[in-house]
């Protein structure tokens, strides 16, 4: 299952070689598709976020059990990894499937296409080592780039920026050689990077500083699971071990998430309870106790509550307010304290870009994610031959990004057995809402600002995300892959129902693409 390096076209482009990109290539190889197939990347390594990602501390935000693979045992007893390791175990992956020979780094992409008389995607790109354009073509385009702005995270103008005398850092592009021992380090946010920077730095900094406008839910965890630490030390298999932990896993988080949004007070109290029990006595509450019901944004996590035992210690603190603007040798809040800080760092979010930045077209219209549905969560309603693997936002992104990379093989493996050479879902008009895809579930500022660019939600299923393991995984694993909404053309197609235009798709699914296509640029890269 090689590329033609001349002419560089294949069955199936894999853009990005991160989590998701590693999941749909290694389920084409274990589903014996028979596809050929490239990765396309603009990194110079396997990773993807947690290649680009190198702050202190950096680690998954999920269990392992649920962010490592299904298919692939994470073989660690951590229930949060650290970046490093996730890096390892990808690559290792890439390796045990014979991925990685398929990769082609520093290739950004930067428009991709669709044309029904050839029936396949060209994909533009830039060489990162010559500047010059390379073009690959494929029968099918797998869009495995996360929804992350890559090149630029999210940071507000504060007031007075420019007179500030130390560093600002955003956590998307630290410093390789940031050098923060015996500094006054002030790190604005309160999400996951923030409660994994404060006590990765509390030892070496001077001082480290939460500034929060408000907080966040935190839940404080062992820093190994101790049922799978406790199998190990028995005869049974690690794939054994594996496999418990994340049903197990899968069904606790989904468990407290049905109860945090059926009865929210009882898990309010559940969470607050607990971090009493964690920061003690003497830290003002007020500092961990957030405004919002529990689910409306993550949960945050902390490995043997590392947060609070550096807050504990005075080597960090918390502070709650609103900035007023910076000074020279610090931040001054709106209540008039100043916090001295030698670095800042501005841990407050990411910008949301589906496919990090290039164009779209099908038959030479251009079109917009934000006016698409996705169907069963996997594919673009009116792009043929696509899918896009856009994780679980209410639990690990790999549950989903395995569904999805099943799900894709054996539509591939169903158009090869049926002799279909063009795969596109259509919508009717009223199975279209304006709630964005993740908007409905989530108040995060991020998940808020991606709503421009962000996929609708439906109003009925195939189309209606439910953002829930236990009910995708028999639509995606086990339902038929004919089911009415999902078209056909082909060879295989004629005289069944599934008759062709004569272009590569349907008439119905034609005058689809074209109603929704030249509205504004469907946005994509290759990472």
């Amino acid at each position: 299952m090689s590329a033609d390096s001349a002419g560089r076209h294949v069955d199936v482009l894999i853009l990005g070689a991160g989590l998701s990109g590693i999941d749909v290539a290694a389920h084409l190889v274990r589903e014996k598709t028979g596809r050929s197939f490239t990765i396309l990347d603009r990194r110079d390594a396997i990773g993807g976020t947690w290649d680009l990602f190198r702050y202190p501390g950096i680690r998954s935000d999920s269990d392992m059990f649920t962010f490592g693979f299904g298919f692939r045992p994470w073989h660690g007893t951590k229930i949060l990894a650290d970046g490093p390791h996730i890096r390892q175990y990808l690559q290792e992956t890439a390796d045990e499937y014979g991925i990685t020979d398929h990769i082609r780094f520093r290739r950004k992409v930067t428009a991709v296409s669709w044309s029904s008389a050839d029936e396949q995607w060209t994909v533009r790109t830039v060489n990162g080592d010559t500047g010059d354009e390379e073009i690959y073509t494929s029968n099918f385009l797998a869009c495995c780039t996360g929804y992350y702005n890559y090149d630029e995270g999210f940071k507000p103008a504060f007031p007075g920026e420019e007179d500030f005398t130390g560093q600002i850092i955003h956590p998307q592009h630290w410093p390789a050689d940031l050098d923060y021992r015996g500094k006054r380090v002030v790190v604005i946010g309160s999400g996951a990077t923030a409660i994994t920077l404060i006590p990765a730095m509390a030892d070496d900094a001077e001082h480290v500083t939460m500034l929060q406008r408000s907080p966040t839910y935190i839940v404080g965890l062992p820093s190994d699971d101790p049922i799978s630490a406790g199998l190990k030390k028995t005869p049974m298999p690690q794939s054994v071990i594996y496999k418990l932990g994340r049903a197990r896993n899968i069904a606790i988080q989904r468990g407290f998430y049905e109860l945090a949004r059926a009865q929210p007070n009882v898990a309010r109290k559940m969470l607050l309870n607990a971090v009493r029990m964690h920061v003690g006595p003497d830290i003002d509450m007020r500092h961990f106790t957030p405004t919002y019901k529990p689910w409306d944004q993550r949960l945050c996590v902390v490995p043997n509550g590392d947060l609070f035992k550096a807050v504990r210690s005075g080597k960090a603190s918390i502070v709650t307010d609103r900035i007023l603007k910076f000074t020279e040798t610090g931040i001054k809040l709106e209540s008039g304290e100043e916090i001295p800080a030698d670095i800042i760092v501005s841990a407050t979010g990411l910008n949301i870009q589906v496919l990090g930045g290039a164009s779209i077209e099908v038959d030479g219209k251009e079109i917009q994610t934000h006016d698409l549905l996705l169907y069963k969560g996997v594919m673009l309603d009116g792009m043929p031959n696509a899918m896009i693997v856009l994780g679980y936002t209410n639990a690990s992104w790999t549950l989903k990004a395995d569904l999805a990379a099943t799900y894709f093989a054996r539509l591939l493996n169903h158009m090869r057995d049926k002799g279909y050479t063009v795969a596109v879902p259509h919508s009717a008009p009223d199975d279209r809402t304006e709630d964005s895809l993740m908007g409905a579930s989530l108040t995060s500022g991020y998940i808020q600002r991606g709503n421009a660019v962000m996929p609708r939600q439906g109003s009925r299923a195939p189309w209606k995300a439910p953002h829930d393991y236990y009910r995708d995984m028999p639509t995606l694993r086990h339902a038929p892959i004919e089911d009415g909404v999902l078209e056909f053309s082909g060879p295989g197609a004629s005289g069944n129902g599934h008759g062709r235009n004569g272009q590569g798709l349907t008439s119905s699914a034609t005058k689809l693409i074209r109603g929704a296509a030249g509205r504004i640029p469907f946005v994509g890269a290759g990472r």
